[in-house]
Protein backbone atom coordinates (compact mmCIF):
# COMPACT_ATOMS: atom_id res chain seq x y z
CA UNK A 1 0.00 0.00 0.00
CA UNK A 2 1.09 3.62 -1.20
CA UNK A 3 -0.03 6.55 0.08
CA UNK A 4 0.74 9.82 -1.94
CA UNK A 5 3.61 11.94 -0.58
CA UNK A 6 1.81 15.38 -0.68
CA UNK A 7 -1.21 13.37 1.22
CA UNK A 8 1.54 11.83 3.86
CA UNK A 9 3.47 14.62 4.50
CA UNK A 10 0.63 17.45 4.61
CA UNK A 11 -2.87 15.10 6.44
CA UNK A 12 -1.34 11.58 8.21
CA UNK A 13 2.02 13.02 9.83
CA UNK A 14 -0.21 16.06 10.94
CA UNK A 15 -2.67 13.84 12.81
CA UNK A 16 -0.21 11.50 14.07
CA UNK A 17 1.36 14.52 15.57
CA UNK A 18 -1.97 15.79 16.63
CA UNK A 19 -3.24 12.74 18.03
CA UNK A 20 -0.51 12.26 20.27
CA UNK A 21 -0.88 15.25 22.14
CA UNK A 22 -4.23 14.46 23.47
CA UNK A 23 -3.34 12.61 26.60
CA UNK A 24 -1.43 15.63 27.89
CA UNK A 25 -4.70 17.21 27.14
CA UNK A 26 -7.16 15.44 28.69
CA UNK A 27 -4.96 14.74 31.67
CA UNK A 28 -4.21 18.77 32.01
CA UNK A 29 -8.14 19.44 31.64
CA UNK A 30 -8.52 17.08 34.47
CA UNK A 31 -6.19 18.34 36.59
CA UNK A 32 -7.78 22.09 35.83
CA UNK A 33 -11.03 20.26 36.78
CA UNK A 34 -10.04 18.68 39.64
CA UNK A 35 -11.19 15.51 38.12
CA UNK A 36 -8.22 13.54 39.16
CA UNK A 37 -9.56 11.73 42.00
CA UNK A 38 -8.48 11.72 45.72
CA UNK A 39 -4.56 11.72 44.52
CA UNK A 40 -4.07 13.96 41.97
CA UNK A 41 -0.34 13.74 41.84
CA UNK A 42 -0.47 9.59 41.93
CA UNK A 43 -2.48 10.13 38.86
CA UNK A 44 -0.69 12.59 36.85
CA UNK A 45 2.31 10.21 37.59
CA UNK A 46 0.67 7.01 36.74
CA UNK A 47 -1.22 8.50 33.06
CA UNK A 48 2.38 10.19 32.02
CA UNK A 49 4.11 6.83 32.72
CA UNK A 50 1.97 5.18 31.30
CA UNK A 51 1.96 6.58 27.55
CA UNK A 52 5.34 7.00 27.86
CA UNK A 53 5.81 2.89 27.82
CA UNK A 54 2.52 2.41 25.40
CA UNK A 55 4.22 4.99 22.90
CA UNK A 56 7.14 3.12 23.37
CA UNK A 57 5.32 -0.39 22.54
CA UNK A 58 3.66 1.49 19.55
CA UNK A 59 6.85 2.74 17.87
CA UNK A 60 7.92 -0.78 18.12
CA UNK A 61 4.80 -2.33 16.34
CA UNK A 62 5.50 -0.14 13.28
CA UNK A 63 7.89 -2.76 11.77
CA UNK A 64 5.34 -5.55 12.09
CA UNK A 65 2.08 -3.37 10.94
CA UNK A 66 4.29 -2.11 8.36
CA UNK A 67 4.67 -5.41 6.99
CA UNK A 68 1.21 -6.56 7.62
CA UNK A 69 -0.43 -3.48 5.82
CA UNK A 70 2.45 -3.54 2.94
CA UNK A 71 2.52 0.63 4.02
CA UNK A 72 5.48 1.51 3.79
CA UNK A 73 5.91 5.11 4.62
CA UNK A 74 4.83 3.91 7.97
CA UNK A 75 8.29 3.64 9.23
CA UNK A 76 8.42 7.21 9.46
CA UNK A 77 5.89 7.59 11.97
CA UNK A 78 8.66 6.08 14.31
CA UNK A 79 10.87 8.87 15.23
CA UNK A 80 7.13 11.01 16.02
CA UNK A 81 6.54 8.03 17.91
CA UNK A 82 9.43 7.58 19.59
CA UNK A 83 9.87 11.14 20.52
CA UNK A 84 6.39 11.31 22.04
CA UNK A 85 7.66 8.64 24.49
CA UNK A 86 10.65 10.91 25.17
CA UNK A 87 7.78 13.88 25.79
CA UNK A 88 5.74 11.60 28.46
CA UNK A 89 8.54 9.87 29.96
CA UNK A 90 10.25 13.76 30.57
CA UNK A 91 6.88 14.59 32.13
CA UNK A 92 6.59 11.69 34.34
CA UNK A 93 10.45 12.34 35.09
CA UNK A 94 9.96 15.92 35.98
CA UNK A 95 6.69 15.31 37.84
CA UNK A 96 8.29 12.65 40.44
CA UNK A 97 11.16 15.00 41.00
CA UNK A 98 9.05 18.43 41.49
CA UNK A 99 5.66 17.70 42.33
CA UNK A 100 6.25 14.35 44.34
CA UNK A 101 10.27 15.12 45.75
CA UNK A 102 10.20 18.92 45.15
CA UNK A 103 14.12 18.62 43.81
CA UNK A 104 15.23 17.72 47.21
CA UNK A 105 18.21 16.02 45.67
CA UNK A 106 19.03 13.96 48.71
CA UNK A 107 15.39 12.50 48.92
CA UNK A 108 15.60 11.57 45.16
CA UNK A 109 19.10 9.81 45.50
CA UNK A 110 17.86 7.49 48.34
CA UNK A 111 14.77 6.76 46.31
CA UNK A 112 17.22 5.66 43.79
CA UNK A 113 19.15 3.79 45.75
CA UNK A 114 16.71 2.07 47.70
CA UNK A 115 13.46 2.04 45.82
CA UNK A 116 14.17 -0.58 43.03
CA UNK A 117 11.28 0.38 41.13
CA UNK A 118 12.86 3.70 40.46
CA UNK A 119 16.59 2.70 40.24
CA UNK A 120 14.98 0.89 37.04
CA UNK A 121 12.91 3.99 36.52
CA UNK A 122 15.66 6.23 36.21
CA UNK A 123 17.75 3.92 34.14
CA UNK A 124 15.01 3.64 31.38
CA UNK A 125 15.18 7.44 31.28
CA UNK A 126 18.83 8.38 31.59
CA UNK A 127 18.62 5.65 28.01
CA UNK A 128 16.41 6.99 26.59
CA UNK A 129 17.92 10.24 26.68
CA UNK A 130 20.34 8.97 23.57
CA UNK A 131 17.97 7.77 21.59
CA UNK A 132 15.85 10.98 22.09
CA UNK A 133 18.60 13.27 21.18
CA UNK A 134 19.94 11.33 18.21
CA UNK A 135 16.78 11.04 16.35
CA UNK A 136 17.47 13.69 13.74
CA UNK A 137 18.50 12.59 10.31
CA UNK A 138 21.87 14.43 10.38
CA UNK A 139 22.52 12.18 12.97
CA UNK A 140 21.46 9.12 11.73
CA UNK A 141 24.11 9.86 8.83
CA UNK A 142 26.61 11.08 11.43
CA UNK A 143 26.64 8.51 13.62
CA UNK A 144 25.89 5.56 10.63
CA UNK A 145 26.19 1.95 12.04
CA UNK A 146 26.68 2.95 15.56
CA UNK A 147 23.08 4.62 14.89
CA UNK A 148 21.96 1.61 14.24
CA UNK A 149 23.77 -0.39 17.25
CA UNK A 150 22.79 2.31 19.82
CA UNK A 151 18.68 2.89 18.57
CA UNK A 152 18.58 -1.40 19.11
CA UNK A 153 18.04 -0.03 23.10
CA UNK A 154 14.56 0.75 22.14
CA UNK A 155 13.50 -3.37 22.22
CA UNK A 156 15.19 -2.88 26.17
CA UNK A 157 13.58 0.36 27.40
CA UNK A 158 10.51 -1.43 27.20
CA UNK A 159 11.20 -3.97 29.45
CA UNK A 160 12.69 -1.79 31.76
CA UNK A 161 9.82 0.51 31.89
CA UNK A 162 7.45 -3.15 32.53
CA UNK A 163 9.48 -4.17 35.39
CA UNK A 164 9.55 -0.38 36.61
CA UNK A 165 5.59 -0.63 36.72
CA UNK A 166 5.36 -4.05 37.70
CA UNK A 167 7.67 -3.39 40.91
CA UNK A 168 5.57 -0.28 41.00
CA UNK A 169 2.21 -2.09 41.70
CA UNK A 170 3.25 -5.01 43.62
CA UNK A 171 -0.32 -6.88 43.54
CA UNK A 172 -2.32 -5.35 41.25
CA UNK A 173 -0.51 -6.44 38.00
CA UNK A 174 -2.71 -6.35 35.66
CA UNK A 175 -1.66 -3.84 33.28
CA UNK A 176 2.70 -4.82 33.60
CA UNK A 177 1.05 -8.00 32.37
CA UNK A 178 -0.78 -6.56 29.27
CA UNK A 179 2.21 -4.47 28.13
CA UNK A 180 4.49 -7.47 29.15
CA UNK A 181 2.39 -9.45 26.40
CA UNK A 182 2.12 -7.20 23.70
CA UNK A 183 5.97 -6.81 23.66
CA UNK A 184 6.26 -10.65 23.54
CA UNK A 185 4.37 -10.57 21.07
CA UNK A 186 6.36 -8.05 19.15
CA UNK A 187 9.36 -9.57 19.74
CA UNK A 188 8.01 -12.91 18.56
CA UNK A 189 7.10 -10.95 14.83
CA UNK A 190 10.53 -9.16 15.41
CA UNK A 191 11.87 -12.81 15.32
CA UNK A 192 9.75 -14.09 12.59
CA UNK A 193 10.60 -11.50 10.30
CA UNK A 194 14.55 -12.21 11.07
CA UNK A 195 13.68 -15.40 9.87
CA UNK A 196 12.04 -14.24 6.39
CA UNK A 197 14.88 -11.56 5.88
CA UNK A 198 17.60 -14.92 6.18
CA UNK A 199 15.76 -16.76 3.92
CA UNK A 200 14.14 -15.18 1.52
CA UNK A 201 15.69 -11.55 2.02
CA UNK A 202 12.90 -9.71 2.71
CA UNK A 203 13.62 -6.63 5.64
CA UNK A 204 12.28 -6.04 8.85
CA UNK A 205 12.87 -2.74 8.80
Amino acid sequence: MYIKEPYFTKVFKPFIFVLALVPVFILAWSFYSKNLGANPLEAMTHQTGDWALRFLLISLLVSPLKRLLGWNQLTRCRRILGLYAFFYASLHFITYLWLDQFFVWEDILHDIVNRPFITVGMLAYLLLIPLAITSAKFMIRLLKKKWIQLHKLAYVLPILGIVHYWWLVKSNIYEPVLYAVILLIIFIARFICTLKKNTIGQTCE
